[in-house]
């Protein structure tokens, strides 16, 4: 009996000093700046978003972020970094849902295991792709664009393996039974000149790259992957409107620490993050490039990776996208 008062004492007193510790983390966190991978080009819309976010996160948390663009192998290089990194909130990721819920299908060997290796803390934000098409091409409709594919394969743009418009775009072809052909660009100004010029015909592509040159007629819209219209192109109607009324494809712009990471510290960041996010500014700035507010619980965030996960495992899978 002795002993088992004696192991339960040593239990408890473990318990109370690691609960202690935790406080104390949280009430010195943070004491020197954060520094944030995020494994895609400067200046495309995570990066876009990472600074909105962390600009106000820098002012309130009162330190700074420094925002490190690692890039490369579909967010796979960027993703390691932080995969590696000591637990302690210093180095966070902010990568997009396809590195974690795409690229473990699409690779046959990845550096990391998105489970084991990262903690999620937010889906921050979300954004849909536009379908659209050189004038050159007769169709103006999600459905004679299919028609149109079916007779002849159709050549797209796409800003490289397991990005967003390549995934949108191989979901759509296995859902309306056609065939297309995906030609890689490395990001979105290449693909978006060479869709200008006719050199490709098609490609799904953030709505706020394009719509300036849909609105002038340079090219033609055809629908939007999200279940609601975009409100930059509020005369495009969706996927799902146009006749596949079970499809919807968003990009998640995601927040992750490395596993590990103690729990007082995640659980700040995350009231953090939604804290900004409802700043009026921030809202602003993001509908201005058609990203939506989400701000997700750790939980959430949690949950929804797990599930497309799942989804896009039997598209790779049926679309035979693997790579090596």
């Amino acid at each position: 009996m002795d002993r088992c008062r004696l192991l339960a004492a040593a239990l408890a007193a473990a318990a109370s000093a690691f609960a202690a510790s935790h406080v104390a983390i949280a009430e010195t966190y943070p004491s020197r700046p954060i520094k944030l991978v995020v494994p895609f080009p400067a200046g495309g819309p995570l990066d876009l978003v990472g600074r909105t976010l962390t600009d106000r996160m820098s002012a309130s948390l009162k330190q700074p972020f420094v925002l490190e663009n690692r890039a490369g192998a579909g967010g796979n290089i960027g993703t390691e970094v932080v995969a590696r990194a000591a637990p302690d909130g210093y180095t966070l990721l902010f990568v997009l849902g396809t590195t974690l819920t795409v690229n473990p299908s699409l690779y046959a060997k990845l550096p990391f295991d998105a489970d084991a290796d990262l903690r999620p803390i937010s889906i921050v934000t979300a954004s849909s792709q536009m379908l659209v098409v050189h004038p050159s091409v007769p169709v103006n409709t999600v459905s004679e664009f299919v028609a149109f594919a079916r007779k002849e394969p159709v050549a797209y743009a796409h800003a490289g393996h397991g990005s967003p418009g390549h995934l949108v775009m191989e979901y759509f072809a296995l859902k309306a039974g056609f065939r297309a052909t995906p030609v890689p660009y490395r990001g979105n100004a290449p693909l978006v000149t060479d869709l200008l010029a006719g050199q490709v015909r098609a490609g799904f592509v953030s709505t706020a790259g394009v719509i300036g040159h849909v609105r002038e007629g340079r090219l033609k819209g055809l629908a939007i992957s999200a279940t609601a219209r975009s409100k930059l192109a509020p005369d495009v109607p969706t996927v799902a409107e146009s006749g596949y009324p079970d499809f919807k494809v968003e990009t998640h712009f995601v927040l992750l620490a490395p596993a590990g990471t103690p729990d007082a510290i995640a659980e700040l960041i995350e009231r953090e993050v939604r804290a900004a996010l409802k700043l009026p500014e921030v809202g602003a700035a993001l509908a201005a490039q058609d990203i939506e507010v989400v701000g997700s619980t750790a939980a959430e965030a949690k949950a929804r990776l797990t599930a497309d996960r799942a989804l896009w495992a039997g598209v790779v899978k049926d679309a035979g996208m693997q790579l090596q």
